[in-house]
């Protein structure tokens, strides 16, 4: 058995070591990782996806351009073949970008997430198969995530909800609309799809982002700034951006399954008094949007709010940030 973790070998790619010695965590990253990322998927992490009702996905399109995606189904519908293997039998959702990025042979990212215990698992491969029913990924990093900043919630049973592949209310642009806004503007949660194909130990990654509502913020109908809190260390994301600044985000409105996707560039800002000023932030996200989709509940899953991560108590929220700056 061949694992990352009993090798010399980095498991990090030249971005993230890069951003992991911007942050000054280079070592401490390289030891925790050589630990903990695997080229294959141990037991604990194949029983949790196989108990999924949902799964996150990041993937590439013709383009270029990443997206972040969700997948539903009934507990089963991830399965684990094998240790390298990772089966998805699910229909695609209306409107979801994965359909025109899913290919043999293309890179992906997959998360995991278990709301109501804040559970998460990564996988990132690239698919080996394809057929009416799902696809299969061939597993190349396999690993935990910490529960920071995941807000929990409980499932609501939706029995009235039709095919999930149903035609729903689609709208497309390439500038933040108002129902868009407002659904973005109350999130405490999204998920980033980030991509860097070309070079060594590169791939596609999804990875969650949380925060108090109010931590993203609209900066006019194309740009999103969003603070980043002390993480695991990886810097899977920003390693990517650091290379490819393109990403996707996702944002889902759990209580009535609507979804936005978007598409864009990105810049990093390590550090100023934008940075300084906004509680809990080690540095900020900016993203430019170049097109957008909002499908209307879309995503056969319903969820009801239990309580914000503990962890929030010591971030902000650009709302404080405007109060406290000076007049």
């Amino acid at each position: 058995m061949s694992d990352l973790a009993s090798t010399s070998e980095s498991p990090f790619h030249a971005g993230e070591r890069e951003a992991q010695r911007l942050a000054g965590v280079r070592d401490r990253a390289e030891r925790a990782g050589q630990r903990a990322i695997r080229d294959y998927m141990p037991e604990q992490h194949r029983t949790f996806f196989a108990q999924l009702p949902m799964l996150l996905v990041g993937s590439v399109d013709d383009a270029g351009r990443p997206w972040a995606s969700v997948l539903a189904g009934s507990p089963g519908f991830v399965s684990t073949p094998d240790e390298r293997r990772l089966r998805v039998a699910a229909t695609l959702l209306f409107g979801d970008p994965l359909g025109s990025t899913r290919a043999v042979g293309a890179d992906i990212g997959a998360l995991g997430i278990e709301l109501h215990t804040r559970r998460r698992n990564r996988v990132n491969g690239r698919i080996t198969a394809l057929d009416a029913h799902g696809f299969e990924v061939r597993v190349t990093q396999s690993f935990g995530n910490c529960p920071q900043y995941i807000q929990t919630r409980t499932g609501v049973p939706t029995p009235d909800i039709d095919d999930p592949g149903a035609a729903r209310p689609l709208a497309q642009f390439d500038t933040l609309d108002a129902v868009t806004h407002d659904l973005i503007a109350g999130a405490d949660t999204l998920f980033i799809a980030s991509a860097f194909t070309n070079g060594p130990g590169g791939g596609v990654d999804v990875s969650h982002r949380g925060g108090k509502p109010g931590f993203v913020r609209i900066d006019g109908g194309h740009t999103l700034t969003i603070p980043d809190f002390t993480g695991n260390s990886y810097f899977n994301t920003l390693g990517n951006l650091a290379l490819n600044p393109r990403a996707g985000l996702l944002f889902i409105d759990f209580a009535d399954g609507t979804l936005v996707y978007l598409t864009g560039t990105t810049e990093i800002i390590w550090e100023g008094t934008e940075v300084q000023v906004f509680q809990g932030a080690q540095r900020l996200l900016r993203f430019h949007l170049k097109e957008g989709r909002r499908v209307q509940t879309a995503l056969p899953l319903r969820w009801s709010f239990g309580e914000y991560s503990p962890l929030l108590a010591r971030t902000g929220d650009w709302n404080g940030v405007r109060q406290s700056a000076p007049r």
